[in-house]
């Protein structure tokens, strides 16, 4: 055994965290080039280090080859995004994305090249050309990318293999590629929120027990008619969901699809919550479920994800993620890379929502003992709409809403403020009365929540038991998610074209002023740094757009109304 392997076996023993910067500038001035020299390696809780695989060991690697036309992506985005264009709604199909970012035959010879030179011929590619996913044995691996060495993670029944050193590339292949996947980042992990709340006084008439289909449907304005032009049926926690809690309006008990491989064993409290709500706020509309289960995740089941996007000409118009990532823990190359492939989704017509977190402001020490807020990746990308959290005012009255503490919230580290919502941030930045120093935040980033809706105390049908006390963002994204479908439904049904990238439409709609599309969230702030300065005190709703809630939660008939256009 080896000193990286007796280093990882102990870092497990110890249940330490692992929080190693790669030492990418060493490795480059030894070996090339180094693409992600910020990449931070890090043992999530729950993982232990096993130790140095071995060489025959079979694994798969992603290659992001640079795309042509980046900055052309980004105006025809712009411009199909937007209702003001005269472009608007004018998608493209997956053919014309791929004629317009595919890589350069130049960078398809010489990756191709790079990779038979070394004994890799086991490589397919996506239908916009600009992945290679290749299965290379570890050995030839550490070969190909000089300083990884690759190590196997364990978490009870899942399995990843890792390097918690950087890698290198030949400096030639600087201009063709952006980075290479499945060597650091670990499968993300959602975890939904238990919380109860003692009772307080009720009106009969708005008394609940906890967040169910019939509560979301009371307090968005969903009739029991507001369903999607189709139905169907199925089995097991979905199917018992809805004879519990869908009895009053038409729905599915099945999901259409199911893209990838489902995982053995129990049912993820997580999926359950996903796949429930956003077939109940979004009733009778056709549902898919992406899922990257199974016991052996060599890959990146995010960036799995993407590959799919990429290699699929039909898709549901809408999908929604609950799980990221700090923006600190990420590369900047692998966040802008994912950040282009958010922008093809836009330009082929998806709405894509992301859950803005469960960490409110969130919070990491800096150099001299220093605290700064936490900002979360995907929920930061300007290509996504993305969803916080609200509670009740009253918890168990189906009242106003309020902020819910741990409602994801602020301002991107890496990606500036895109000119959709300079007008709405810099209007809460210039009025608001309880800003943090501004030492914690970049006041000049992409600033989120876009929107809300409640994320706290649901009711979910697990494994066929039912459970509640349910909390978090991952709840408050599906429902959205689910009443978008059923406004692009219903644009479809008018020979409307889907609504795409929802944020240029959604603030401009707001910020025409009078706009009752969505209740304003005005009370309540979100937690952050435990330390002195701010005491637990990220930011706070404030009237119009705030990055706590966004501009407020749906009010379907109105937002209807106002998309329908």
């Amino acid at each position: 055994m080896g000193l990286l392997d007796c280093r990882c076996l102990l870092l497990a023993l110890l249940q330490l965290p692992a929080l190693l910067r790669l030492d990418a500038a060493a490795a480059a001035a030894a070996f090339g080039w180094a693409p992600e020299p910020d990449q931070l390696f890090q043992i999530p809780e729950g993982w232990s280090c096993l130790g140095r695989v071995a060489a025959s060991e079979a694994l798969s690697l992603t290659f992001a080859l640079r795309q042509q036309n980046v900055g052309r992506l980004e105006e025809l985005v712009q411009r199909v995004s937007s209702p003001d264009s005269p472009e608007y709604g004018r998608f493209l199909s997956l053919a014309e994305v791929q004629a317009l970012v595919a890589p350069s035959p130049q960078t398809l010879n010489a990756v191709r090249k790079w990779l038979e030179a070394h004994g890799i011929w086991d490589c397919t590619d996506v239908g916009t050309k600009d992945f290679l996913q290749c299965q290379v044995p570890a050995g030839t691996a550490e070969q190909l990318l000089p300083g990884a060495q690759f190590q196997r993670y364990v978490n009870g029944e899942r399995s990843v293999v890792r390097s918690p050193f950087a890698y290198t590339l030949a400096e030639e292949l600087a201009e063709h590629l952006d980075f290479v996947g499945g060597l650091h980042r670990f499968p993300a992990e959602r975890k939904a929120v238990s919380r109860a709340w003692t009772a307080g006084k009720a009106l009969l008439s708005t008394f609940h027990l906890g967040v169910t289909p019939a509560v979301i449907r009371q307090r968005y304005n969903l009739t029991d008619k507001d369903v999607g032009s189709s139905l169907q049926q199925q089995p097991a926690d979905l199917a018992e969901f809805m004879g519990l809690f869908g009895k009053s309006f038409p729905h599915h008990l099945r999901v259409d699809q199911v893209v990838g491989h489902q995982g053995w064993g129990k049912a993820g409290l997580e999926a359950s919550l996903d796949v429930e709500y956003i077939m109940s706020s979004g009733a009778n509309i056709s549902t898919w479920v992406f899922s990257n289960g199974g016991r052996h995740e060599s890959q990146e089941p995010f960036l799995q994800w993407l590959l799919v996007l990429s290699n699929m000409s039909a898709l549901p118009w809408v999908h929604t993620v609950s799980y990221g990532d700090d923006e600190d823990s990420l590369s900047r190359a692998y966040m802008e890379r994912v950040n282009v492939e958010f922008m093809k989704a836009a330009a082929r017509g998806m709405s894509i929502l992301f859950a803005s977190g469960d960490s409110g402001a969130g919070c990491r020490s800096v150099h001299g003992g220093k605290h700064t807020f936490r900002p979360s990746f995907p929920a930061s990308s300007p290509y996504v709409t993305t969803v916080g959290g609200t509670s009740f005012q009253h918890p168990f009255l189906v009242s106003a809403e309020v902020t819910d503490s741990i409602s994801g919230g602020g301002f991107s580290n890496v990606f500036p403020m895109p000119k959709y919502q300079t007008t709405a941030v810099k209007r809460f930045l210039s009025t608001t009365s309880k800003l943090p120093p501004s030492s914690y935040y970049n006041k000049t980033g992409r600033a989120y929540p876009d929107l809300a809706a409640l994320s706290d105390n649901y009711w979910v049908v697990s494994n066929r038991i039912p459970m509640p006390w349910v909390s978090g963002t991952s709840a408050s994204t599906p429902v959205v998610g689910g009443i978008i479908a059923l406004i692009n439904d219903r644009r479809l049904q008018r020979g409307q074209s889907p609504l795409g990238f929802l944020n240029p439409a959604l603030y401009r709609l707001q910020e025409k002023g009078n706009s009752t599309a969505l209740y304003d969230v005005t009370t309540g702030c979100h937690y952050s740094c435990l330390d002195e300065t701010v005491q637990g005190q990220g930011f706070c709703a404030a009237p119009s757009w705030d990055p706590v809630t966004g501009w407020g939660t749906p009010n379907y008939p109105e937002l209807l109304s106002a998309l329908l256009g």
